[in-house]
């Protein structure tokens, strides 16, 4: 299948930047959210992230224009569903919520209609389980900042067909991100990796190894990791994280079991950059 129209759940930082590549991608897509507020946000930031580009010269004014031009914003999800070809959920890491999206979406949106969830981590086969549709149901994981970022991990659930597999690597491919492609296990590839890299180095800071800046910076200039794993967890958000590393403790066993340390971070509210304080402060203003 050919894929023409995008819908885009969730206009959060993870369902902006998607619908923001699938525009650039050609693509025309409706992103939705429950509140306009948030709408209005996204838009504004998406114009934002699209003008850099084009100061960067790596996008021309009128490319700016036509992508802009193939995104359009509503609060309604039947308005969401109608025409789209593939639909991407891009809420948060709640499987309830998520349950509820995907049998709610299989109603609304015509048989051929593959659904894809951006989860770093959850079930796609248990979402896949609330539809009628299994066989057209996947996962395509963006990683943060989506419009940077190169990487899209497609997630093969039990029943996922040849036909959806290969629609989904298009579509990543005319957005033009690299892709991987993955049997579903828990927390993915990425998301694993990450989740135990992040939950030792806050075991390291709780036992006074290092400070959060020197252990960023071991692994930037020792491993060569772009950015520190507090860096990372600051962006993703700590809530985040701790949500993964539950899900992969509850799956995997005691070696994902969350530090202590992060576990009184969130509950001290010091869910990251979007909470304006991590592992570091950041200036909300």
């Amino acid at each position: 299948m050919r894929v023409k129209k995008i819908g885009v759940i969730g206009a959060g930082i993870m369902g902006r930047g998607i619908a923001q590549v699938a525009a650039q991608g050609g693509f025309q897509t409706v992103l939705q959210d429950t509140e306009p507020r948030q709408l209005e946000t996204a838009l504004a930031q998406m114009r934002s992230g699209l003008a850099k580009r084009v100061e960067q010269k790596k996008l021309s004014q009128s490319e700016m224009d036509e992508a802009l031009g193939r995104l359009s914003t509503t609060t309604d999800l039947a308005a969401l569903a109608q025409g789209a070809d593939l639909v991407i959920e891009a809420a948060p890491e709640k499987i309830d919520l998520k349950l509820r999206l995907f049998a709610e979406l299989d109603r609304l949106c015509s048989a051929n209609v593959i659904l894809a969830s951006n989860t770093s981590s959850l079930s796609i086969t248990e979402m896949a389980g609330a539809t009628r549709r299994p066989e057209r149901v996947l996962g395509m994981h963006f990683f943060n900042p989506v419009p940077r970022m190169a990487l899209v991990e497609i997630v093969r659930a039990l029943e996922t067909d040849d036909a959806t597999l290969e629609t989904a690597l298009d579509v990543a491919h005319r957005m033009h991100k690299e892709a991987v492609v993955v049997r579903e296990s828990p927390g993915f590839v990425t998301s694993r990796i990450n989740a135990m890299i992040g939950n030792e180095a806050f075991y390291m800071l709780q036992e006074g190894i290092a400070s959060a800046p020197d252990i960023d910076r071991a692994l930037k200039l020792g491993l060569n990791h772009p950015m520190g794993p507090f860096e990372l967890v600051d962006l993703v958000g700590l809530d985040t994280r701790l949500a993964i590393l539950e899900y992969l403790h509850r799956s995997l066993g005691e070696k994902f079991r969350p530090a202590p340390l992060l576990v009184q971070y969130v509950k001290a509210g010091r869910l990251g950059k979007k909470a304006g304080r991590g592992v570091y402060e950041y200036d909300t203003e």
